[in-house]
C-alpha cells in the first residue's frame, strides 16, 4: 500500500489543489492531506495569510472529496514557533515529522509544487515528490477575496475569486464571509523563515 502526503496551508482550497489531489489519488492507494495548523496559547491562530482554520479547511476538502481522502491535523505547529528553527537542528521539527508519519504503513510519499520546499523534504527524508507549480496560487485567490470584501467590491456573491474554488469551497467561504471581511482590513503579519512562512503571532 502507497500512501500520498500532501502537506500545504490550503487557504483556501483551490482548483488547483484539488487538481493535485486528483492526481495523488491515481498515484497511491490513500491520500492524506495534511492543511498547516498553527496552535497558540488561545487556540488555533489565524492571520491575512492564513485566514481560514483547520474545520473551516477540512469543509472545503470534504466538499470536493466526501470521504475518498483523509484529512489530518497532525501538520501542526505548536507556538512559540521559533522552537522549529533552525530546521534539522531542532528536536521540535523532528518531532513534528513524526507526527506527520503517525499511522502511515507501508510505502509513502510527500508530494509539493516547490523545489526549494521539495529539498527540506528530502533531508528529513521524506521522500518528496516535486510537482509542476500551478498557474493559480491560494495567494492569488486571497487577493481576490480582499478586493471583493473591500468597500465597492463585489461582496461575497462576486464572480472573479470564485472562479478560482470549487463550487462547494465557494459555498463555505461565503458561510465565512466575516473571516475575509475581518483579514480584508488587517494588516499582514507574517513571518518567513527558511522558507516557511508563520504568522507572527505566536512566533516568539
Amino acid at each position: 500500500m502507497t500512501t500520498a502526503l500532501y502537506l500545504a496551508h490550503l487557504n483556501p482550497v483551490t482548483e488547483a489543489h484539488a487538481e493535485i489531489i486528483r492526481e495523488l489519488m491515481s498515484q497511491a492507494d490513500a491520500v492524506r492531506v495534511m492543511p498547516v495548523v498553527f496552535m497558540g496559547e488561545g487556540g488555533e491562530v489565524t492571520s491575512r495569510s492564513f485566514p481560514f482554520g483547520f474545520e473551516a479547511r477540512s469543509r472545503m476538502l470534504s466538499s470536493v472529496f466526501g470521504g475518498s481522502v483523509e484529512v489530518s491535523r497532525n501538520y501542526t505547529f505548536r507556538a512559540p514557533f521559533s522552537r522549529y528553527m533552525p530546521p534539522l537542528l531542532s528536536p521540535k521539527s523532528w518531532g513534528l515529522r513524526r507526527s506527520i508519519l503517525e499511522g502511515v504503513e507501508g510505502d509513502y510519499f510527500t508530494y509539493t509544487g516547490d523545489r526549494a520546499e521539495g529539498y527540506m523534504l528530502r533531508v528529513y527524508f521524506l521522500r518528496p515528490r516535486v510537482g509542476r507549480r500551478r498557474d493559480l496560487s491560494a495567494s492569488s485567490v486571497k487577493d481576490r477575496l480582499y478586493e471583493a470584501a473591500a468597500p465597492g467590491g463585489e461582496g461575497p456573491g462576486g464572480a472573479a475569486w470564485r472562479e478560482g474554488v470549487p463550487p462547494g469551497v465557494a459555498g463555505i467561504i461565503r458561510e465565512n464571509w466575516d473571516t475575509v471581511e475581518k483579514f480584508a482590513r488587517a494588516e499582514d503579519r507574517t513571518v518567513k523563515v527558511a522558507g516557511m512562512k508563520f504568522p507572527r503571532e505566536g512566533y516568539r
